[in-house]
């Protein structure tokens, strides 16, 4: 094992920012944990980089989490970068919103980051050294109609990245949030439909509407400045930066 090669672990790294980040971290040297309920297509993308591996993962199970760590522990030293993206939507408005739809966003999306970092925290703290970066989003700080699941978790998301850098501050653990604006995935594209339909108009005139309306840049994101900006939190060069939230939105 390179000793320097850092163990940087993404969830929801199949595909869309998930698998940015994951080629971001590889493209520098790092080993990366690729975490995805879709084994078949985590695999796919880890063939693809140098230095990655692929595990199922369902970061609402506990159980699953514990025997993640547990296996790459056996064959990593630490978790160096814990990079919680796994994420989901639905678009209904409250009236219509199932409670299991609810319940199933904020298990992958607020529980499931809590339980990764429950489980990396103590080989972080061990070796005082590491890197938790969450991947909120805009609607951490804002809201928008018929996502009340994806908006309650984003905003209980930036909580409990505060809440990490206080407990970890001078022990070389830092706790950061991305906030992305709309990206271009498959996450994105898919909701424009259901929106459409909520307001009897396009899916040209969604996605100005929904997406686009309040964002100054007047684009979507690509993936990779996502990826970008997690190698930055994750660097030495941002040693001193914790309990933030840093918008990549195109000035929203």
């Amino acid at each position: 094992m390179n000793p320097t090669q850092r163990t940087v672990v993404v969830t929801g790294a199949a595909q869309g920012i998930g698998l940015a980040i994951a080629r971001a971290f590889a493209a520098q040297g790092d080993f990366v944990a690729l975490c995805d309920v879709n084994l078949a297509a985590a695999e796919q993308a880890a063939c693809s980089l140098p230095n990655a591996r692929a595990y199922a993962l369902d970061v609402t199970s506990e159980a699953q989490i514990v025997a993640f760590h547990e296996q790459l522990l056996a064959e990593r030293d630490a978790v160096d970068v814990l990079v919680n993206n796994a994420g989901l939507q639905h678009i209904a408005p409250v009236q219509d919103f199932p409670l299991s739809q609810w319940n199933t966003l904020l298990a992958v999306m607020l529980t499931g980051p809590f339980l990764m970092c429950k489980h990396a925290l103590p080989g972080m703290l061990e070796q005082q050294d590491g890197r938790i970066i969450n991947i909120a989003s805009v609607h951490g700080k804002l809201a928008s109609p018929y996502k009340s699941a994806y908006v309650a978790a984003k905003h209980g998301l930036i909580g409990l990245t505060r809440t990490l850098a206080l407990e970890t501050v001078n022990r070389g653990i830092t706790a950061n949030a991305i906030l992305p604006g709309a990206v271009r995935t498959a996450l994105v594209e898919k909701q424009l439909p259901q929106l459409a339909a909520q307001d009897h108009i396009s899916e040209e005139e969604a996605l100005q509407r929904h997406i686009l309306a309040r964002q100054p840049l007047k684009r979507l994101l690509e993936p990779s400045e996502i990826g970008d900006s997690a190698v930055y939190l994750a660097s030495h060069a941002a040693r001193a930066i914790t309990g933030e939230s840093l918008s990549v939105a195109g000035g929203w």
